[in-house]
């Protein structure tokens, strides 16, 4: 591909899924949370490039405010940056979400990144006082207004969907002149151009069927990336995926199976979705399936074959779907970063 970049960093991606009990009861938030920072702590320890935190406003996630989290997470952090996965922008004030960041940015010595999507779920809406109808304008002025305030420390505005701004200062700033702005892409052809013109990042998130399947999608994008203007030096483009790590590649996924099939069950019984079958985890598994539940051998040759299918920049392995024990996935970022993240650096011919 051309201006493939060999450098890729790999990361984590989580959403705070609560624990289960046997009778699909969640346990304590404040318990997951705490975890959570442990779990961060280690990640950085190994020496993981970042992290990211999904927002959600349902009883299976611990994390409506993952900025929060972030901020406890960067002071028992060094290197690792910290953003969400995703701040879902339709909902929010985008004043207060930069506010939010560039203070987290401040905080950790400018660590902080964003990452604004419109969301997989629709409970922040109405919790907001936000309509469906206004979806689609929703999230492309308030990604306008953002990367305004982002660029300019007094910002003028108007649109449809928040008041307008006169000449007012957004303050504090991050530092460093700018705050890291990704777009998360669910895989419509809409917003990689958003994206592409944007000049932003994006992260594709593959988390069922073929991945071959998007090659067309990063494709058109690092296309139009140039053809509006942007140098391709500057291109960043990142996938996510479901991921778990064990030590033994057949033990560590039949383990993992009732936790993963639980969640998916949980989602698709609001969604009309058939019951989550052992054929369609073991299809996900398969070399051309979206799924990377095993060991480290196996983890590795399917994140290098990501990088030769996209030409990555980043590699996000989504790692709490289902909410697995957390001394389950303490074992699983250990793996991933003294074992994984080593053999993958060295296949690319980077350092850490």
């Amino acid at each position: 591909m051309n201006e493939q970049r060999h450098t890729m960093e790999l990361g984590i991606g989580m959403f705070g899924d609560n624990h289960h009990d046997q009778h699909g009861r969640p346990g304590p938030t404040g318990a997951r949370l705490r975890e959570l920072i442990e779990e961060v702590r280690l990640m950085d320890e190994t020496g993981l490039g970042f992290f990211g935190l999904g927002e959600h406003h349902r009883p299976d996630y611990a994390v409506s405010v993952p900025e929060v989290v972030l901020a406890a997470a960067a002071s028992v952090t060094k290197t690792i940056k910290l953003g969400s996965a995703v701040t879902v922008l339709s909902s929010s004030d985008p004043v207060r979400v930069y506010q939010a960041f560039a203070t987290l940015d401040q905080l950790s010595e400018g660590r902080a990144e964003l990452m604004v999507g419109r969301g997989s779920f629709i409970e922040s809406f109405p919790l907001y006082g936000y309509s469906l109808d206004d979806y689609k304008i929703l999230f492309e002025e308030k990604l306008d207004l953002l990367l305004k305030i982002s660029h300019h420390e007094r910002v003028t505005w108007q649109g449809t969907t928040r008041a307008a701004l006169h000449d007012q200062p957004v303050l504090p700033r991050a530092t460093g002149g700018g705050l890291p702005i990704w777009v998360a892409v669910g895989g419509t052809p809409e917003s990689v151009v958003r994206a592409a013109r944007l000049g932003l990042p994006v992260m594709f998130a593959i988390i069922g069927g073929n991945p071959a399947q998007f090659q067309p999608l990063v494709r058109y994008y690092r296309e139009l990336y140039e053809h509006f203007g942007h140098d391709p030096k500057n291109l960043q483009v990142g996938v996510h995926m479901h991921c778990f790590f064990g030590d033994h590649a057949q033990q560590t996924a039949d383990a993992y199976y009732p936790v993963y099939a639980g969640q998916m069950n949980r989602v698709g019984a609001s969604r009309g979705w058939a019951p989550f079958s052992r054929s369609q985890y073991e299809q996900g598994r398969s070399r051309q399936g979206a799924y990377l539940f095993g060991d480290a051998s196996e983890a590795t040759d399917k994140i290098l074959e990501m990088h030769e299918l996209f030409g990555l920049t980043r590699f996000c392995a989504h790692m709490d779907v289902g909410g697995p024990a957390h001394a389950d996935l303490m074992n699983s970022i250990e793996i991933y970063g003294t074992k994984i993240a080593p053999q993958v650096r060295a296949a690319l011919h980077v350092d850490a």
